[in-house]
């Protein structure tokens, strides 16, 4: 009997579910037409300061210019009393710009490992020896260094090269930091023993120097309220690294007029004793900014600009950012201190002349 032919196998088609379509990614900044990306820059700032004052009060101007030296892309040395928030300020900071922070405690025993990090020897199950390097808390966004002018020199000068080229050298071997990177130093101006004065090399390398005040009557009162009860407010997380770095793109992206560059120019000139025609600088001042003060005012104006709400910087601000970039870039003499000259009124007489 013949057999019947196989009907052929009818073929199934599996149903596929349609895919999501993938979100869009936000455009960077650093794509954007400038007006459009100030435009929301202005925004994200804004939020940023406003989380910061949540827990920080009564000190406006200072968080500004700490959130200057960021965009900016440099470092902040802090200087004030004991109990003026710089520590609470820089975690703060960290918090609403979404920067991971380490915390050095820098202290007369501290060594220059202590912050970069060592080798250590290990030995594989293999019976192989190798060295490994186990990494230091220079190794994150925002490093503060608390009290930073109770290290030994050596230890301060550990510093130097992170904070300029943004990498380290250990044993020969190049380690680079993470980007953002910037360092948020404290210092306590009333007790000098057993301190050591930061080289002059090293406060060249700090975009700006921030004296914090004591709070006024209502601040304090603010703050006595604040935190004193059951629950104490706490900072919001508004940008990112990637944020961040959109940012000081941008920054650097922002138009300066002529008459600003004049204004950094003659200001910076002016503050030297061997070029300057103020008689007072030239009598008084021992040593005076060098071009990284120029740098420092071209970048810091924009970026104050930026937070501000406006698109180009403008004399107000060189005048504006004079002493904070000026005053840790310049000394006076002996005699001009005895005479009564201060370095903040020489300062803003400068800026006025040169603005």
């Amino acid at each position: 009997m013949a057999r019947k032919p196989a009907s052929p196998a009818k073929k199934t088609t599996a149903t596929r579910k349609p895919r999501k379509a993938a979100a869009p990614k936000k455009p960077s900044l650093a794509t954007m037409d400038i007006v459009e990306a100030a435009d929301i820059a202005t925004e994200r700032l804004a939020a940023t300061r406003a989380s910061i004052g949540k827990v920080i009060y009564g000190l406006e101007d200072q968080v500004e210019l700490c959130l200057a030296a960021i965009l900016s892309g440099g470092h902040a040395l802090l200087v004030g009393a004991p109990g003026l928030a710089k520590t609470k300020l820089v975690e703060t900071l960290a918090i609403a710009t979404g920067l991971d922070t380490k915390r050095i405690q820098f202290t007369p025993d501290l060594m220059p490992a202590d912050i970069l990090g060592s080798e250590v020897l290990e030995e594989s199950a293999g019976g192989k020896r190798s060295f490994r390097f186990i990494q230091g808390p220079v190794f994150c966004r925002l490093l503060m260094a608390d009290e930073i002018n109770r290290a030994s020199p050596r230890t301060q000068a550990a510093l130097l090269q992170a904070m300029q080229e943004h990498h380290v050298t250990v044993a020969g071997q190049r380690y680079d930091l993470p980007e953002p990177f910037h360092v948020l130093a404290t210092q306590n101006p009333i007790e000098q023993e057993g301190t050591y004065p930061l080289p002059e090399a090293q406060l060249d390398r700090f975009l700006l120097r921030v004296d914090i005040p004591y709070p006024d009557r209502g601040d304090e009162r603010e703050i006595l309220l604040a935190t004193t009860g059951s629950s104490e407010s706490q900072a919001d997380a508004v940008l990112t690294p990637a944020e961040i770095l959109d940012l000081q793109a941008l920054v650097r992206r922002m138009p300066v007029g002529e008459k600003v560059v004049d204004a950094i120019l003659d200001l910076v000139h002016l503050a030297r004793p061997d070029e300057s025609d103020d008689k007072d600088v030239q009598n008084g001042v021992s040593w005076g900014p060098g071009p990284r003060a120029g740098q420092a005012l071209m970048l810091a104006v924009r970026a104050r600009a930026l937070l501000q709400g406006r698109l180009a910087p403008s004399t107000e601000d060189v005048a504006a950012l004079a002493e904070p970039v000026l005053k840790h870039r310049m000394a006076l003499s002996f005699a001009a201190r005895a005479d009564g000259l201060t370095l903040e009124s020489l300062i803003t007489r400068l800026a006025a002349k040169a603005a």
